[in-house]
């Protein structure tokens, strides 16, 4: 993929069917190229973690894509993952950089705040994500505008990930000024989750 076009960073539904999501997984990775792909499930049921932890590093890591899990840590080493990517990074990153070593990917979601990405980043952040970018009834409903990616692509080196509520017009809008595309539940409920991803990103290609 041409340098400076945005990478496809993808963001696993937040309830997995372990009978067919890795098949499904598995069409969409081969057909159509990821940077990393992060495993972000609502359960905190660490059996099921676990399991889909395990089936999900295979089929990544067969194609040397590397997995990140959210919020869950400790479970990096555990599962043999490569970093992990935070919600709330602040006052974790440093501490997690020592514990996780020089070679982790950690990344921190900032919301839509400029600030709180300098920090993250100041302690050692790999990535910062800023989201959502398209409207949304989630939260306050604040969107992280074009304006933010277009000032961090100018000042910051480190990588910014847009997310969250994205649609193809907004997808061409930023391409401009993003490193990643983080895309989840724009695809997964579809019919056809690689379809949906390519039409998605159209503007990309």
């Amino acid at each position: 993929m041409d340098a400076d076009i945005p990478q496809l960073y993808l963001i696993t539904p937040p309830v997995i069917d372990l009978a067919r999501f890795p098949d499904t997984l598995a069409r969409v990775l081969d057909g159509q190229e990821i940077a990393c792909l992060r495993l972000a499930l609502a359960t905190h049921d660490e059996d099921m973690i676990l399991r889909t932890g395990d089936a999900l590093r295979e089929i990544a890591h067969a194609r040397d894509i590397p997995l990140v899990i959210a919020d869950h840590a400790l479970m990096v080493e555990r599962l043999g993952l490569d970093g992990v990517h935070l919600t709330d990074a602040q006052p974790r990153i440093r501490k997690l950089r020592e514990t996780l070593g020089a070679e982790a990917i950690i990344g921190a979601f900032c919301g839509t705040l400029r600030h709180d990405g300098m920090s993250a980043g100041e302690a050692g952040a790999d990535y910062i994500s800023f989201g959502p970018v398209g409207p949304n009834s989630l939260g306050d409903g604040d969107c992280a505008s074009r304006e933010i990616f277009e000032w961090w692509s100018e000042i910051v080196e480190l990588p910014v990930v847009a997310e969250g509520a994205l649609n193809r017009e907004l997808v061409a809008s930023f391409a401009p000024v993003v490193d990643f595309f983080a895309i989840g539940e724009e695809i997964w409920s579809q019919d056809d989750p690689l379809a949906a991803l390519q039409a998605l990103t159209a503007a990309l290609r």
